[in-house]
């Protein structure tokens, strides 16, 4: 206890006349701030980028894709494959527009990548541009048409998701678009609750077949199952299927692997630029702290003359290091939170190589994480300090008095 009281007396000593010594603190303070900033910023464009994606898979749902085939890029369903996947076992039934009879809720989808300028460089992008069938719009219930119109089927129109219309240029309502061989209209825009499919351009795919060639092709076909538990008998039903040659696979399962590589590199760049500003913020706190010793000299050697023992003095000194980089700490992590989260971007999906709109994600972990790091900063800050504090020569110090 009598331990305990002397750490609490000199450590309080030590947060209080932090003020005195304002310029070096609040410098210490910055740098930190700063470090954890940028990291927190960085992280949370992975982050944004991986929500983007898992918000696009549904464990309700089943993809459908060529056996091998890791991307929708890479397969190839023939037609007649499609009307066998669209009778499979397992499927939900329900009516795709008012009035209709229900029909199995299996869309097959035609995925292509179309040429449109991006509004902040003027460089052209590859935008996805997506053929889908009625049922679409029933395996995806949260997608929501926010202006215009649904496109006509069978007619030359397209849907823009507010993604793309946020980060593309041309693609207003009303636009008229040249893409493979025939013109396109725009005639409306859709929502998807920051889903990867805001990213897109939807269309009729029997009019975006003929379009590019593709003849009675498609690449995936995505399902809306009977009830989660439903997917293991739709799955048994096509691999053991002797005319398909597929592999099936929860929606939310697909998604969720898709962009791992680019979510990787994101993650190790935020930590190499966290660990070289950090260094720099390191020897920052080390010279604040260093300046702080030298200013507590008489006092430490005060304190050691009067029975208070070198732990208390090292327990202090490190305190006072971890304080300023909470403070640090929290100050970059606010405003990390202030000016990135939610901010809207796009970038490159490496496994379609089309780009993908999404929103900063400045999670409450990242935050967490920035702190952590912070108090890390501090404590390599005020260590090497802290164990000189210690060891000052008591009839050394009390001379200077």
């Amino acid at each position: 206890m009598n331990w305990l009281s002397q750490v609490v007396a000199v450590t309080a000593t030590a947060i209080r006349t932090i003020p005195q010594r304002r310029g070096a603190s609040l410098a210490t303070i910055a740098g930190i701030a700063g470090v954890v900033a940028v990291l927190v910023a960085v992280l949370s464009i992975g982050e944004g980028f991986r929500a983007a994606l898992q918000a696009a898979g549904s464990p309700d749902n089943a993809l459908v894709l060529r056996s091998g085939s890791d991307s929708e890029m890479m397969s190839v369903l023939l037609g007649d494959a499609v009307e066998i996947i669209a009778q499979a076992p397992g499927i939900a039934r329900g009516a795709v527009a008012a009035g209709e009879a229900p029909v199995p809720l299996s869309s097959a989808e035609l995925f292509v990548v179309v040429d449109v300028p991006k509004k902040s460089t003027g460089t052209p992008a590859n935008v996805p541009l997506r053929g889908v069938q009625p049922a679409a719009f029933a395996t995806r219930p949260d997608l929501k048409i926010t202006a215009g119109r649904m496109f006509e089927w069978g007619k030359n129109e397209v849907l823009v998701g507010e993604g793309a219309l946020r980060q593309f240029r041309g693609l207003d309502i009303g636009s008229k678009l040249k893409w493979g061989q025939n013109e396109w209209t725009v005639v409306g825009t859709f929502s998807a609750k920051g889903a990867l499919w805001e990213s897109e351009l939807w269309t009729d795919a029997r009019v975006l077949q003929p379009s590019y060639r593709r003849g009675n092709s498609f690449q995936t076909v995505s399902v809306r199952l009977e009830s989660i538990d439903a997917f293991d008998k739709f799955k048994d039903a096509l691999t053991k299927d002797p005319r398909l040659d597929v592999s099936v696979q929860r929606e939310s399962e697909f998604f969720g692997n898709q962009g791992r590589s680019l979510q990787m590199i994101i993650r190790q760049l935020g930590v190499l630029l966290a660990v070289l500003m950090g260094i720099g913020a390191v020897f920052g706190a080390l010279n604040t702290m260093y300046s702080a010793v030298s200013a507590r000299t008489r006092e430490i050697a005060t304190l050691r003359a009067i029975g208070f023992g070198p732990a208390a003095v090292v327990v202090s000194v490190m305190v006072e290091s971890m304080v300023l980089a909470l403070v640090g700490g929290v100050a970059g992590a606010f405003l990390a939170w202030l000016f990135f989260d939610g901010y809207r971007t796009s970038t490159l999906n490496f496994d379609t190589f089309s780009q993908v709109t999404f929103a900063f994600d400045v999670t409450p972990a990242l935050l967490v994480a920035g702190v952590v790091f912070a108090l890390v900063l501090g404590l390599a800050g005020g260590l090497f300090p802290a164990i000189r504090a210690a060891r000052l020569p008591v009839t050394a110090a009390l001379r200077e008095l």
